[in-house]
């Protein structure tokens, strides 16, 4: 069952007798904070070894076993599989048809609306459907402000209408960039919008989102300055390539919904979640570029550099890099036709 908004903090911190957990959207860091949130809810930890089992896109087929085992130390397990997509409806429908009384935590960034899993799991009535869409307007402005004053340090409102304006995209980051913001100013001080630009500025100009939105734009240059900044700050490799697969999935929506009558510019106001306003010339610019079949390459250049970048002793940096520059090279190509 899909479960709503205003239940969904008392579920994070009691998940009671439900057997599995999709979290899906276009947020990957709200993504990974709710699915810790639910490991800790159950387990106590979020890296218990005797409770806890992560498992990856590719390993979804041990989801059955792992869900039937019986923790060696007491307690509920958690089955937490990453990136998980509809290759795996028929494991995770075989777990929840057997024995065991794990919490089967499902990550699903991109899934599309009518997926298979999605439709398994809203079906069930001891499974749950939680969207993770990136925060915007009010909801934004009460994240701000809530992650500051938990730090003890206040906000203008001018400042409070900029942050807005720049940050919401991935929660992860967000949160990351709004502690340093506090960090900046210290406890009991004020953000202003000198600070705010002080600190967020140059993030918010280039930032792995920013690298994407270029790439798929044909933006060459622009794509390369914002990637290795966004690496600088912190970005994994294996982080780009996921990033990579959702925005481009995103695209694929949005150019479906073309092929149904749609223009550019209106595929990209109806896209959920919405496009940030000054992200969407971009957009639409991309959806000109990209043909339903080039999506298709683009997407499997991302999955095969994410499963690339998990290979022991991969030289995962270059193996990023290549895959957003193959996708820029190739949208330059389609700008200049």
């Amino acid at each position: 069952m899909k479960l709503e908004a205003r239940g969904i903090e008392a579920f994070l911190r009691d998940p009671g007798r439900a057997r599995a957990v999709l979290l899906y959207g276009d947020d990957v860091g709200l993504i990974r904070e709710r699915a810790g949130r639910l490991v800790r809810a159950v387990t106590g930890a979020a890296d218990d070894p005797f409770r806890v089992v992560e498992l990856e896109r590719d390993g979804a087929g041990a989801i059955p076993a792992e869900m039937a085992a019986l923790s060696l130390s007491g307690g509920r397990r958690v089955v937490r599989v990453r990136d998980v997509g509809d290759a795996a409806t028929g494991s995770v429908q075989a777990a929840l048809a057997g024995p065991g009384e794990a919490l089967l935590v499902l990550e699903g960034p991109g899934l599309q609306t009518k997926s298979k899993l999605r439709t398994l799991i809203d079906k069930l009535a001891d499974a749950v459907s939680i969207g993770c869409y990136p925060a915007e307007g009010r909801a934004l402005e009460q994240t701000i402000r809530g992650v500051l004053s938990s730090l003890q340090v206040g906000v203008d409102e001018d400042a409070l209408a900029w942050l807005t304006g720049q940050l919401g995209a991935d929660r992860a980051v967000t949160v990351s960039e709004i502690e340093k913001l506090a960090l900046f100013v210290g406890p009991g001080g004020r953000v202003d919008i000198a600070a705010a630009r002080e600190c967020v500025g140059d993030l918010a100009g280039l930032s792995l989102e920013d690298a994407l939105f270029a790439a798929t734009a044909g933006e060459v240059a622009a794509a390369d300055r914002a990637l290795e900044l966004a690496l600088a700050e912190g970005a994994a490799a294996v982080q780009v390539a996921r990033a990579g697969l959702g925005h481009v999935q995103r695209l694929q929506r949005a150019r479906a919904a073309m092929a149904d009558g749609m223009s550019a510019a209106e595929a990209t106001r109806a896209a959920r979640p919405p496009v940030f306003v000054r992200r969407q010339s971009g957009f639409s610019l991309a959806l000109t570029l990209w043909a339903l079949p080039a999506l298709e390459w683009a997407a499997q250049r991302f999955w095969d550099a994410e499963r690339a970048c998990k290979r022991t002793g991969a030289p995962d940096l270059t193996i990023a890099r290549n895959a957003l520059a193959g996708v820029a090279l190739r949208a330059a190509a389609a700008r200049r036709r």
